[in-house]
């Protein structure tokens, strides 16, 4: 999963000479061992002995990020959930007055990034990881599997649905017009709801790459390829076939007659995905290099790609929101809305305190019942 940044297990008696199946022939080159290696806050420390190399042995790759990932991830929380709440606030108003579809998909994505930032971000890697140092039944481990897992799947196929409604409105608009509805997008919604949960399941038995077998087993590496293909191959495919047939449909448009302009919805279409693609790019390419060049466990550049490929994937989850302001004018209205709202109560109750308001007295000639 996307926690397992960097990891903190507990110290071996130094007694122990390592994974089981690449034990040291010998007690002589064992004890030597043991002179040699002395245990780090990580486990996964050198003597000076072996300054200046990595030597070739089954201890874990040293945590070169060290305490840099859990600031990262608390300042990701503490910036982008409340942005995302924000986020929210607004979609939520410009779903009601509209009733467009889009804006109920946005919503939606919007929630789901927020259960990923407090699934796997704060009860994965901070609560879990940094906090509680791992130290966490299996039973539990395995069940959070199934929501991360959850609520990844949901995020991306959310933004499919998005991207599917575009290309509706955009190359059918006659049929789009007929069939879109509010309703329509929320049933649609909460079958991907479903989807995900159900797709979430099968990751229980997920080992992240710090446990897997070397060289994984079968059940690790399927897993692994259907996280790969769910996340992020299908997805990116379905985003592809779909943007550069609005594109082209765009660009027919624009021989036929005036030059059209892209619509707000289109344009946030194509800034979720493509910052999608990019960001998510690192983390699998590291995966597919994890099960088939080197594992992570073993190989400290690998250990910090993975460092750097989960903190850039997860900041998927905050960007959106500088994207609507950049893109829609309205989103920004919205915003301003919402914050005058909230300042104005608090404008209000500071004069009325101490203060005793008098009736405001009409002027002649105005008819009765109006009040200016």
């Amino acid at each position: 999963q996307l926690r397992g940044s960097c990891r903190h297990p507990r110290k071996k008696p130094q007694g122990d000479p390592g994974p089981r199946g690449m034990r040291l022939a010998g007690e002589e080159t064992a004890a030597q061992l043991r002179v040699t290696l002395l245990p780090t806050p990580n486990g996964s420390g050198l003597s000076q002995e072996f300054e200046g190399r990595w030597p070739e042995s089954p201890a874990m790759s040293p945590c070169v990020a060290g305490v840099i990932p859990v600031i990262y991830y608390s300042v990701l929380l503490g910036l982008g959930l409340p942005v995302n709440l924000l986020t929210t606030v607004a979609l939520a108003r410009l779903a009601t007055r509209t009733r467009k579809p889009s804006y109920y998909y946005l919503l939606a994505l919007t929630a789901s990034d927020i259960v990923t930032q407090v699934v796997i971000v704060f009860v994965g890697f901070l609560l879990q990881g940094a906090v509680l140092a791992r130290e966490v039944p299996q039973a539990v481990v395995r069940t959070a599997n199934i929501l991360e897992f959850a609520a990844n799947h949901a995020s991306v196929w959310i933004a499919i649905l998005l991207t599917v409604d575009r290309y509706s409105a955009l190359c059918h608009p006659l049929r789009h017009r007929a069939t879109s509805s509010p309703g329509r997008a929320h049933r649609a919604v909460a079958a991907v709801l479903g989807a995900a949960l159900l797709t979430g399941i099968p990751f229980y038995w997920w080992l992240d790459v710090w446990r897997d077998a070397d060289p994984p087993s079968t059940l690790d590496e399927v897993l692994k390829w259907a996280h790969c293909l769910i996340v992020y191959f299908i997805p990116c495919g379905v985003f592809l076939v779909a943007n550069l047939a609005i594109v082209r449909r765009l660009q027919r448009r624009g021989r036929s007659g005036p030059r059209p302009l892209v619509g707000k919805s289109t344009a946030i279409l194509l800034g979720v995905t493509t910052l999608f693609a990019l960001l998510w790019a690192p983390r699998i390419f590291v995966m597919l290099y994890h099960l088939y060049v080197a594992p992570v466990s073993r190989d400290w550049r690998v250990h910090l790609a993975l460092d750097v490929a989960n903190m850039v994937a997860m900041l998927n989850t905050a960007v959106n929101f500088g994207l609507y302001c950049l893109v829609s004018k309205t989103f920004r209205a919205t915003v301003r809305e919402i914050f005058q709202d909230a300042h104005l109560p608090c404008t209000l109750g500071s004069q009325s305190a101490g203060v005793v308001a008098e009736p405001m007295p009409k002027p002649p000639g105005l008819p009765r019942g109006a009040e200016l």
